[in-house]
């Protein structure tokens, strides 16, 4: 369960976020909105990326301003850019990375990120260069590196805006079979039909609230 009480950010004197009051226990939902509408910095809130000037976050009743570390292994994030995850020359040392504070030795983080490749479409890629992966599988690797340790969510910040649409496909297709609760912030409304719930936000307020149809057809009213 994610849960927002009464959180409001501000950078300066520019309000982000006001006086959000949501609960997230849906295992699909997503949040849209145009630009500046705070719906990135919402989404960074869950696993303390972003800390609220007001109000609280609580993951599973966990405060990231206070227990980050611990919401952040419940917790994964993906970003859009995943040249900005990848630390590591080969996709299996990226993803056996992820495992170093685990006390899994060396051994065992190597085969367990080469399962965890071969789980996710990057079978025998273990040992290719990450940087010289396609945008696709660099966005898949960066999931693996998530996935690996196995968090109960997934908060996924426009993971498919860099993808070409038979990519964007796929990795959406992939989203929709983890047994995750999936956080998605996105632009592309065509990925929001088999979600559970959009919320929609403007200005740093939720303005809509609902299944796909109906709050996509009150975000497009609200953009004409």
């Amino acid at each position: 369960m994610i849960e927002f009480e009464q959180v409001g950010h501000h950078y300066g004197d520019r309000t982000v976020l006001s006086d959000v009051d949501l609960s997230l226990p849906q295992r699909r939902v997503a949040f849209v909105g145009a630009n500046g509408s705070g719906k990135s910095t919402l989404a960074r809130t869950i696993n303390g990326l972003v800390l609220p000037t007001a109000g609280r976050v609580l993951v599973d009743g966990r405060d990231p301003s206070r227990n980050g570390r611990e919401v952040r292994r419940r917790a994964g994030f993906l970003f859009t850019n995943p040249d900005s995850q990848i630390v590591m020359p080969t996709a299996g040392e990226d993803v056996a990375f992820s495992l170093r504070r685990t006390g899994l030795n060396a051994k065992e983080r190597a085969r367990r990120a080469a399962e965890v490749l071969a789980e996710h479409g990057l079978d025998g890629y273990a040992d290719h260069p990450a940087h010289q992966l396609s945008g696709g599988q660099k966005q898949l690797l960066a999931l693996c590196s998530m996935l690996v340790l196995e968090p109960d969510v997934l908060v996924c910040d426009e993971p498919t805006t860099l993808l070409d649409l038979r990519n964007t496909r796929r990795f959406v297709e992939l989203l929709g079979r983890l047994p995750q609760q999936v956080v998605l912030v996105t632009h592309d409304l065509d990925l929001l039909g088999g979600f559970d719930r959009v919320i929609v936000l403007d200005r740093g307020r939720v303005v809509a609230d609902d299944e796909p149809e109906p709050a996509i057809r009150f975000y497009r009213k609200l953009a004409e």
